[in-house]
This record gives C-alpha cells, structure tokens and sequence, in this order.
C-alpha cells in the first residue's frame, strides 16, 4: 500500500505548485498573461535576446511548448522574435519597453506569495533551496 499522499513529496510539491498558481492568477489576469508567459518573461528579464531553444531550456520543456506563448507575448507587444542573421534556424526572443515595463510590475507576485505564506523571506529561500538540490539531484541520474 502506497504512502498516503500527504506523506508523499511528489504530491506536496505537485499540490503546493497548483496553490501558488492559484495566488498568482488574479494578478496574471489583470496583467493580461498568462503563468507560462510570466515564466517566459522571467527568462528574457534573466537574459535578453535568448533563443526560443534557450528559453524553453531554461524552463525545461520543448522548443514547441514555448512557441506558442512567445507568439501570444508578441501580439501582445510585450517582445519581438527575429530570426538570427548567423543561424537561421534560431529565433531570438528580446523584450520590449512595456515588457519590461510588465515584468517589474509583476514583482507583486513574490510579495504576495511571501505575505500569504506567512513566512520570511529567508524561510523562503531556504525551502526554494532544498527543493531545488532535489531537483537537481533528481535530474542528475536521468
């Protein structure tokens, strides 16, 4: 019989990553985006001019799942796409006055999830590490 789910990691951080997308949704919705394209302009805020290859990287998905939000972004006027001059192949993805206009807006969110939660700051950060180290150990052994 398998451990109930309250005892089981996977099902914590599966349930506890559903509750801060539930707290971060109105602030999204008033912003007009989206959680995968708020994650996707915190990559162009951690580096500018990535590829869409960098990006979906950096989040660790497919090339193809992030497509679709960057274009959303783009219609949008939050980021421009252009195809790199030295590989065609590579589009880059570089944010726009009102993207990055949006993203220092959306600093709320950590505030929000730090007041909500009740903890510090540095408790926090603590958790994010730990559960960081398991990621990485994890993704370590595939």
């Amino acid at each position: 019989m398998p451990l109930p789910l309250d005892d089981q990691i996977c099902f914590t951080l599966y349930a506890t990553s559903m509750a801060i997308t539930r707290t971060y949704k109105p602030m999204l919705d008033a912003m007009g985006i989206t959680y995968p394209q708020y994650l996707v302009l915190n990559v162009l805020g951690e580096t500018d001019g990535a590829t869409i290859g960098a990006i979906a990287g950096r989040l660790d998905l497919e090339s193809s799942t992030v497509t679709p939000p960057v274009k959303r972004l783009e219609q949008a006027g939050l980021v421009t796409r252009q195809r790199s001059h030295a590989d065609e192949r590579q589009v880059q993805v570089r944010l726009t006055e009102a993207g990055r206009a949006l993203l220092a807006q959306s600093k709320c969110l950590g505030e929000t999830l730090i007041e909500r939660s009740g903890m510090t700051l540095a408790e926090i950060d603590g958790l994010n590490r730990g559960v960081q180290a398991l990621r990485d150990a994890l993704g370590s052994e595939q």
